[in-house]
């Protein structure tokens, strides 16, 4: 529950994550001027292509990737009559196989033979596939694109394969998910009338089962061509090459002469205000959602709804945050999502209700503020802070070449312009408050809104109703597409199969110019230039974390953080909040097994007013009594929700399984240890563990070692280290290894299980280290990994499998994890162990190893190349004691590693005797099976379960 941020980036239909302290305007001190933020313009070139692809192109020297995304002018709202969630299958469909891609090589070729990483997107008005890569893979990933738009195989068996993974994905992401529903299904279906953006863009299963090959394959003639696809991309490239290659892969695809069949339904606003209530299973706090359409994308009035959407809602000191979380306590989160479509588009405002707590209440309130921005002009404080948080996002959207692509893109998408972007972000510092006044009354009006409520199915009165995920939708807002009439493509023989471009020559990840020192009060300093935009920002790492708790209280460093950031001895919470949004800045703190951080990120322009501000978080929080109380409420109505999600369960009792008792079996606050927290429990953690002798400064940014050290040394220099030595830790915080154990949670509820299997590790510092993070990337590292083939490719059972190498500073974990069907928790189970042991039993073959070493070392080189990736790097080397020389040795170590090594280091430390299970979903459909495989296993009822000791039963039971 630590990890605040100081403002929010877009909006979430439901909040349900931590958002901080609401704020008022004002400070308790005189306000310096914020300095205004230079965003530069994207730089592109542009051309057509005889077919009608449309091509943009961003050059960036200074990265040694490229990013490639092809967009295609089709989403949930061309989804033909009857067949709702078909572009989304589609999506899928299309990345399956080709003429000359067979089965699972498309993710082979990107991620194991390119080093990069791809993914595709499906929005209600278009489908994006996209990829990012070293820049000498540039070639084989325009090839690839020419594959999927020209040759793709269509056949019943990707058709059949996609459709079952597209269901796994709808249980993990909407039915599983206490709000899920209410989500994708009633806000949409109540916001919108008689328009295509009504239905669900993952539709139903009804839909799905009823969508057929032949519908596919219309669906494709009708919208995957060049005429209707648009190229961007962005990073290192020789322009002149560029052309080339995009004429020879992509400028022989013929343009169909059949014309694109587009849906004509232009949809109409509600004539009348409505109220809905609606009911779902599994829903632990009861939700209010007010909604209205509102006009498209490019609209004139965009800019004022951007700038009215987080005046409401963005950050401590919005409007609703402020009345309805902060002082009224009548919800655990609140907020505003504006959602500009190429049609149309909705302004929601959403809460969930507090416990305790009448909806009704909270209704009025929202009710209240609505008003209140329609009739008064918002103040000039709140005008500046929003417009201030729109510029900064912008600046650190477009730091990386995937960044400025995505936000060419999305110009075009929204206004058919690549400048639209560019446009926005001026439209938006032109905005006053007469306009804000004035598009809150246009269009948040009380005639034009939908009211609805959403509860338990629990407190139904009456018949129940169909559920809205397994219904057929209506067939008129659909298109219905002619036959395809073209042959359909097929899997060419293997001897005939053209293969990929071969790569370019590499280009070298730049390393960032870092240098260390120390304070004279013992604090390590750390500074990395990482680019020369006009950001910066600084993490402090402090040694202790949650395992550094006191026994018996977990929590007390999770809340010590989450209250360090709300209100400090010069600044109430409003006030603090006020300061960090009016510099465009963040601040948050968070809470780790080993350590604590607190961050800070500004434009380079403001990052001293902003560290000021930092500072006074870390040296001198208030941890007033009254915002105890409200965070404690708040956590426990999130500790509410998050019970109810099976993957949540499945982690929370994953730690006791492993660790018992330990310290690192206790790093998650209870419902027991939140009510038994005291004011006096986070004033000592803070004065044991928060001082600048435990304490490493890590800035990152454009500036340089002398400025960052300048910097460390204004904020910083005057704090005095105290007398006292600091405490002693825990001799071993992850405890004697227990034997393994087989556990289920039983959620009745649950419409998916969450399974892992799991085992103890290795520190970050063992000589075994990079040995096993090359076996795990084997594993589950990757769409392409032994687990996520299995159990998605293969089997269709889980919209991914995957598995993680956790290290801590006394101990690790390995643990293997998916959700799927409650029937198939125990095949699944049994694919994840079967992998580990043959992990075990069989060594990675030295070609494969050379694909893993590939895929690392291309993921090394993205999250580096970003400000905030590189700081979190060297953050955790100072989390795991390590030097920063270390960053140096990441790639030669990797490099360096052996099958051979790997088999001794799986052998030595991943013992598959030893696993454990863990199971958190609907027993009565698996429990016979799992017993049979294991009669050990340990069943707990949802009602008895309790994380707060290692039998994961509350003590009554």
């Amino acid at each position: 529950m630590a990890g605040k941020r100081a403002f929010v980036r877009g909006g979430s239909l439901l909040v349900l994550a931590a958002a901080m302290v609401a704020a008022a305007p004002g400070a308790a001190q005189a306000q310096q001027p914020a300095a205004r933020i230079a965003v530069p313009p994207i730089a592109y070139t542009t051309r057509t292509l005889p077919n009608g692809l449309k091509v943009y192109a961003i050059r960036d020297t200074g990265t040694a990737n490229v990013h490639v995304q092809m967009f295609y002018d089709v989403g949930s709202q061309d989804d033909p009559a009857g067949r709702s969630g078909f572009a989304h299958l589609f999506e899928h469909i299309l990345s399956r196989v080709t003429r000359n891609i067979a089965p699972g090589q498309l993710s082979r070729i990107v991620e194991e033979e390119a080093g990069g990483t791809r993914n595709a997107s499906t929005s209600p008005d278009t489908t994006r596939y996209y990829e990012t890569v070293p820049a000498n893979q540039l070639e084989a990933m325009l090839w690839a694109h020419a594959e999927r738009m020209g040759r793709s195989v269509l056949d019943q068996s990707v058709f059949d394969a996609e459709r079952s993974i597209v269901k796994e994905e709808m249980r993990q992401r909407v039915l599983s998910q206490p709000y899920g529903r209410l989500q994708r299904y009633y806000l949409f279906q109540n916001t919108f009338v008689d328009h295509p953006y009504q239905r669900s863009g993952i539709g139903t299963v009804a839909d799905l089962d009823a969508a057929s090959l032949e519908d596919a394959r219309a669906f494709h003639e009708n919208f995957y061509r060049p005429d209707n696809a648009t190229l961007v991309v962005s990073g290192n490239f020789d322009p002149a090459q560029l052309d080339r290659w995009i004429d020879e892969h992509l400028g022989s695809i013929p343009r169909p002469s059949r014309p694109i069949l587009r849906h004509q339904l232009a949809g109409r606003p509600h004539s009348a205000a409505r109220t809905i209530t609606a009911y779902g299973p599994n829903v632990p706090l009861p939700a209010v959602v007010h909604s209205w359409q509102r006009p498209k994308a490019d609209h004139p009035d965009s800019a004022a709804l951007e700038v009215l959407s987080r005046i409401l809602s963005s950050g401590q000191s919005s409007r609703l945050y402020r009345t309805l979380v902060y002082d009224r306590q009548l919800a655990q989160s609140a907020g505003a999502i504006n959602y500009g479509l190429e049609d149309s588009g909705l302004f929601a405002i959403n809460a969930i209700v507090a416990s305790g707590k009448d909806p009704a209440e909270v209704e009025a309130a929202i009710d209240a503020e609505v008003a209140r921005v329609r009739n008064e002009r918002v103040s000039d404080a709140e005008l500046r802070e929003a417009i201030t948080e729109y510029v900064s996002d912008e600046l650190f959207d477009r730091e990386t070449p995937t960044g400025r692509a995505e936000t060419l893109a999305q110009g075009v998408i929204n206004a058919g312009d690549p400048r639209w972007s560019d446009a926005m972000l001026a439209a938006v510092q032109r905005v006053t408050a007469a306009d804000v006044q004035r598009v809150a009354r246009q269009y948040l009006s009380a005639d034009r809104r939908v009211a609805l409520r959403y509860l338990d199915e629990g407190q139904r009165q009456g018949e129940a109703q169909p559920d809205p995920s397994q219904q057929p939708t209506n067939v008129a807002l659909g298109l219905n597409l002619p036959a395809a009439v073209g042959t359909p493509n097929q899997l060419a023989p293997e001897g005939e199969r053209v293969a990929p471009p071969a790569p370019g020559p590499q280009r070298a990840i730049a390393a960032p110019a870092f240098a260390e020192r120390r304070l004279a009060n013992g604090m390590r300093v750390v500074v990395a230039k990482s680019t020369e935009l006009p950001l910066a920002g600084a993490y402090l790492v402090f040694g202790g974390g949650s395992s550094a708790d006191p026994a018996e209280r977990p929590g007390v460093a999770a809340m010590m953080t989450n209250l360090a950031d709300s209100g400090t001895s010069r600044l109430t919470a409003t006030q603090l909040a006020a300061e960090i949004e009016r510099l465009g800045a963040q601040i948050g703190t968070s809470a780790g097994a080993d350590s604590s951080t607190a961050f800070v990120a500004a434009p380079a322009a403001n990052i001293e007013a902003a560290g000021r501000l930092l500072s006074e978080v870390v040296r001198s929080p208030a941890f007033a009594q009254e915002e105890l109380d409200r965070e404690r409420r708040r956590s426990l109505d999130q500790l509410r929700v998050a019970l109810r999600q099976p993957g949540t369960v499945n982690a929370f009792a994953l730690r006791r399984v492993l660790f018992g008792d330990a310290p690192y079996g206790a790093l998650s606050p209870t419902p027991a240890s939140l009510e038994a927290l005291t004011r006096d429990d986070l004033v000592r953690y803070h004065a044991n563990w928060w001082r600048p002798d435990n304490a490493t400064m890590v800035i990152i940014g454009s500036l340089d070692a002398e400025q960052g050290f300048a910097l460390a040394e204004r904020l910083f220099g005057d704090w005095a280290a105290p007398a006292q030595p600091l405490p002693e830790l825990p001799a071993n915080r992850a405890g004697t290894a227990l034997a393994p154990r087989v556990v289920v949670v039983d959620m009745p509820a649950a419409d998916q299980a969450a399974v892992s299997v799991a085992l103890r590790g290795v520190t970050r510092a063992d000589s075994d280290y990079y040995p096993l993070v090359l076996a795990n990337s084997a594993l589950g590292g990757s769409s392409t990994a032994r687990l996520f083939q299995e159990v998605r490719v293969n089997r269709a059972l889980s919209y991914g499998a995957y598995s993680s190498l956790e290290t801590m500073r006394d101990e690790g974990l390995l643990v293997a994890q998916a959700q799927t069907r409650n029937d198939a928790v125990p095949e699944v189970a049994q694919v994840m162990l079967g992998e580990i042991r043959r992990l075990a039993a069989e060594p990675i073959a030295p070609d494969q190893l050379e694909r893993r070493r590939t895929l690392l070392t291309g993921s090394f080189g993205r999250q580096v190349e970003t400000t905030f990736g590189l700081g979190g790097f060297l953050t955790n080397l100072a989390v795991q004691g390590l030097p920063m020389s270390e960053y140096g040795r990441y790639l030669s170590s990797l490099a360096a590693v052996t099958p051979e090594q790997i088999a001794r280091s799986v052998a030595a430390e991943l013992d598959p005797a030893q696993a454990s299970v863990v199971v958190a979903g609907r027993a009565s459909q698996f429990i016979g099976q799992l017993r049979a495989q294991y009669p050990n296993v340990e069943v707990i009822p949802a009602d008895q379960f309790d994380f707060g000791g290692a039998s994961l039963r509350s003590a009554e039971n």
